[in-house]
């Protein structure tokens, strides 16, 4: 960018809002903006007419998923879980809950004050690399049985719970789920870590809702069985939408 330039810039909240381009410091690595009043977005969340840059894809042109994801993610190794949060924040996910779970190794079950601020790191990186309007939470590791009140504490309207399960018992097909229903507005995903998740705690994402569901491919790795069960599963909804 330069100086002149004026561009929508996504506050933290999801709104946009226009600036312009005051100075780029190159040296500092800084760029001081200047709010325009006079353009910014009106209350009917349409934009008024300016001459803003062209180069890229710009925060204005990303309208996000208008569904309240969350990512319930047993608590994996500290890499994998770096993974799955940015690429769950890129996917437009509102609410990740690291989950403790039977296969879940104890070092992982627990965050430091720098692991803490290393994810409030990596969801602002993810947030400005994809322009998401969503604002991502993650929050600190809870038992399965904390999890899942959390979820029903909420008392969601037109909403569906799945569990990834590596194991075919008493799974269901994902393009059974919705049955013909569109109008599903909150989505919960539950995902293994390191070995996946346990017969017992699938009995009890089960009684409460949740439905177990297997895709018939590969072995996956829990950081790519994440991203992939997010795809598929908003790819499903949005597409019958």
């Amino acid at each position: 960018m330069k100086t002149g330039d004026m561009i929508a810039v996504r506050l933290p909240d999801g709104r946009l809002q226009n600036m312009t381009v005051c100075t780029v410091e190159e040296k500092e690595r800084c760029i001081e903006l200047q709010i325009c009043a006079e353009s910014s977005f009106g209350g009917n969340g349409e934009k008024n007419k300016i001459q803003s840059i062209t180069r890229g894809t710009q925060a204005e042109n990303v309208s996000g998923v208008n569904i309240n994801f969350w990512l319930f993610q047993f608590a994996a190794k500290s890499s994998k879980m770096d993974l799955i949060i940015r690429q769950a924040v890129e996917c437009g996910i509102s609410k990740i809950i690291p989950v403790i779970g039977e296969y879940s190794q104890k070092e992982n079950c627990k965050n430091s004050p720098a692991r803490t601020a290393r994810i409030e790191r990596i969801i602002k990186e993810a947030r400005q690399q994809s322009g998401s309007p969503v604002e991502t939470v993650c929050m600190e590791p809870v038992t399965l049985e904390k999890a899942v009140s959390l979820w029903k504490e909420q008392n969601f309207q037109d909403s569906l719970a799945v569990a990834l399960y590596e194991r075919t018992d008493d799974t269901k097909e994902l393009n059974s789920l919705l049955s013909g229903d569109t109008n599903v507005k909150n989505v919960g995903i539950a995902v293994g870590c390191e070995g996946g998740i346990s017969p017992s705690e699938i009995e009890f994402l089960k009684a409460n809702g949740f439905l177990p569901i297997h895709f018939e491919t590969n072995i996956l790795r829990c950081e790519t069985a994440a991203l992939y069960g997010i795809a598929a599963i908003q790819t499903l909804i949005l597409g019958k939408k």
